[in-house]
């Protein structure tokens, strides 16, 4: 659902006898099917009327009469309490005329309490909002949420299931106004701007919510529960909305790109710097098919990204590291193609030509189709080999069919060709709804992969069974992924494991308000390859307590071992967190955690070993004005010998190496459309050559972004990029060597990015 203040329930372990725990867990919990149905109301219908006039905000602001309207008052909780009255009054109202929605927000409250700051588009998390989810084809599984802070700064998107997808962007107008009780929004939502059944009749689920962010509190019409793990199952109905239509609804949305850089290249003959300019014009085509269906097709498509990747460490990890995708042809409807497994990732498409998606729904089936090819697999080859600048040819398909009440069956075809290699994965996955508050959901994967001639096989299974309500959750998974399980356009970081997972919690959210909710939880794992040699286990618990003012206070301490390199590693995490909003204009949240670690990567003539580590993070927001953001990340990561691991006997422990990483963001907004952004990152990783396979690095970047969003599709961009290196290139002798300071440039660009959309 929206990004409302999340809920948090906690759990405990699970024995192997799951029959018999889950059954005994139902009685002391009440968490049998039977007794969450009963939490399960009649959803009320909602008859929206038509007008011929469209309202404005002034008619809400200063009380005006409007021509007709369906007027909502009762809002009540979903957090902190469940169904209690709203502690601040709200009251909808809604009508719509032959091309657009119109649903107006009158939310009374204490001015000088109300949190509101001019901000980004989609920026809006820390601020008090309003929000209205449009279910349009009224299959309990899907929305499009359109929200406004008091401001009128938008933020937009798609809800499927309960999960929030952001990149989902349109054209639409919000209105607000702070007035002296409180502050009214009007939301206009063109019906070009939605997808909906092509029928004269339309029949909708809708929720009306307004979160009030210094209470951790979010408000909906009609009653939305927790004690009901799904969200759109408990919309209200629409009905009323008759003889409207996307109309003609076609999109031509053209850019230009002008970039000039300095980069410093490594050829084999020696470092050097290359410098140049590059322009692109492409064009981003969209046309909307009988209402529900919309075909997307690029003409050397954007795949320019602007927004830079959040900082994670990726220092002695013995796995991928997970970037979200940034770019925005990938970005809407992500959701179609989704399956228990990951098996389509974006990103695994690096530098796409052409590309194009068909993506819909009609009436219980929704299909999903992509096709990119990439140049950036002929590109890594050598110049003198036949396959250098060929590309490569992806394409992803994905059909499912709802069933009963929130299932579905789903199919999902992808494959990679490329002159000398190729993959091809062929899956099929269900969702179950066992009663109302239990699911299923499960996956078989086939994997087909050639490479120089070489045919391998694999396969991927997975079986989850999860338990949500208010107080209580159990999350049961498995999944067996063989040796030679190859999904080349997924994310799938580990093969040759066989995992079962459990975790179990409860919270208790007691009457008074001291604690919002407390309680435990208690995760555990347990893998093996495909050989029956114990890979990993794991044992968590933890506990956390959530008070008022966003504030969250919280301590694990894990027991585990880990097989590397055929050796037995036994570790131990304890962690401690903490996170607080209690004012507008601060933010806190910190993660502290020590224990044993493995060092991967040892020194030459080393073997992998056990080691003392520590991790800390902290997170700073402050907002000086209504404009300004800024924002200071630290991210500190340190491995140490033990004294029992020194790799000399009866030496003093070492460090093994050290990372620290730090960013500075600073964003200053102008106006809605427009704004100034400033990031500042410094990355050092501090290695002793004689224990790890590091190199000694420091890295220091600045990035400066102008934005000018009138709205999706049409903006400017002005962006510069200036990156320095501890790196000494000699000029005697074609080498790089490592010193203290990061005083070398590597690489230096600007750029200028135009696009405009056409809506006809």
């Amino acid at each position: 659902m929206v990004s409302w203040p999340s809920k948090r329930t906690f759990s405990f372990l699970f024995s192997q006898n799951v029959g018999g725990v889950l059954a005994t867990l139902a009685c002391v919990f009440g968490w049998s099917g039977t007794a969450s149905a009963q939490t399960e109301m009649p959803a009320p219908t909602l008859v929206i009327p038509h007008v011929t006039h469209a309202p404005t905000l002034d008619d809400y602001a200063t009380g005006r009469p409007r021509e007709r309207e369906v007027e909502i008052t009762e809002l009540r909780q979903w957090t902190p309490g469940d169904g209690d009255p709203a502690s601040q009054p709200t009251k909808v109202y809604l009508s719509y005329d032959d091309k657009k929605l119109f649903v107006a927000f009158v939310a009374k409250d204490d001015l000088s309490k109300v949190r509101a700051h001019k901000t980004r588009r989609d920026d809006i998390g820390d601020d008090d909002y309003v929000c209205v989810n449009t279910d349009t084809f009224h299959d309990h599984r899907r929305d499009y949420f359109f929200c406004s802070n008091p401001l009128g700064i938008q933020m937009d998107g798609i809800t499927t299931g309960n999960e929030d997808d952001l990149s989902f962007d349109t054209v639409w107008s919000s209105d607000a106004r702070l007035v002296e009780d409180g502050f009214v929004v009007l939301i206009t939502i063109p019906f070009r701007s939605l997808r909906f059944p092509g029928v004269e009749q339309q029949r909708w689920g809708i929720s009306l919510g307004r979160a009030i962010i210094r209470n951790n509190e979010t408000v909906f019409w009609p009653y939305i529960t927790q004690r009901i793990p799904t969200f759109q199952t408990q919309f209200g109905h629409v009905e009323g909305i008759e003889r409207v239509s996307p109309g003609r609804n076609f999109q031509i949305n053209p850019y230009a790109l002008f970039s000039a850089s300095r980069i410093l290249d490594t050829p084999p003959t020696g470092p050097t710097f290359r410098t140049g300019t590059d322009s692109r014009i492409g064009v981003d085509l969209k046309a909307v098919v009988r209402d529900a269906f919309t075909l997307d097709a690029a003409i050397n498509p954007d795949f320019s990204q602007v927004e830079s990747d959040e900082p994670q460490v990726a220092v002695n990890r013995r796995y991928e590291v997970y970037f979200p995708e940034k770019r925005p042809l990938f970005l809407e409807n992500a959701a179609f193609f989704a399956t228990p497994e990951q098996l389509f990732f974006s990103r695994r498409i690096i530098d796409p030509e052409v590309g194009a998606r068909f993506t819909g729904k009609y009436g219980r089936w929704a299909l999903g189709f992509l096709g990119a090819d990439d140049r950036a697999p002929g590109q890594l080859l050598d110049r003198l080999d036949r396959n250098f600048g060929r590309h490569a040819l992806n394409a992803v398909a994905r059909v499912s069919r709802e069933f009963a009440s929130d299932s579905h069956f789903g199919m999902f075809l992808s494959t990679s060709q490329f002159p000398v290699s190729s993959n091809t994965v062929a899956a099929v996955d269900a969702r179950l709804k066992l009663t109302s508050n239990w699911y299923f959901d499960g996956q078989v994967a086939r994997s087909s992969t050639s490479n120089s001639g070489l045919q391998t096989n694999g396969y991927d299974y997975v079986a989850k069974l999860n338990h949500d309500n208010r107080h209580g959750w159990s999350h049961t998974s498995f999944f067996d992924r063989s040796p030679r399980f190859q999904a080349q356009l997924g994310f799938i970081p580990r093969v040759d494991v066989r995992q079962i997972q459990q975790s179990f919690g409860y919270s208790w959210r007691p009457e008074r308000k001291v604690f919002l909710s407390y309680g435990p939880r208690l995760n555990a794992l347990v893998n093996w390859d495909h050989a029956g040699h114990l890979q990993d286990w794991e044992v968590a618990p933890e506990f956390s307590v959530e008070l008022p003012g966003q504030t969250l206070l919280g301590a694990t301490h894990a027991e585990a071992f880990e097989r590397y390199q055929e050796v037995g590693f036994r570790k131990r995490l304890t962690s401690f967190y903490a996170s607080t909003q209690t004012t507008r204009w601060l933010a806190l949240s910190s993660a502290f955690s020590y224990g044993t670690g493995i060092n991967y990567y040892p020194a030459a003539g080393l073997s992998a070993c056990s080691a003392k580590s520590s991790d800390g993070a902290l997170r700073l927001t402050v907002r000086p004005s209504a404009q300004l953001k800024l924002e200071q990340t630290y991210l500190y990561t340190r491995l140490a010998e033990t004294p029992y691991t020194t790799h000399v006997p009866g030496s003093p422990a070492q460090v093994v190496f050290s990372n620290h990483i730090v960013r500075s963001k600073a964003n200053y907004q102008l106006s809605r459309e427009m704004s100034f952004r400033l990031i500042l990152d410094y990355n050092a990783t501090l290695p002793n050559s004689n224990l790890v396979s590091l190199e000694r690095s420091k890295r220091f970047g600045g990035d400066f972004l102008f934005t000018y969003l009138a709205h999706p599709g049409t903006a400017i961009y002005v962006g510069y990029t200036d990156i320095y290196e501890n790196l000494l290139i000699s000029a005697a002798q074609p080498q790089i060597t490592r010193r203290a300071f990061p005083g070398t440039g590597v690489e230096r660009q600007f750029f200028l990015k135009l696009s405009y959309l056409f809506r006809m």
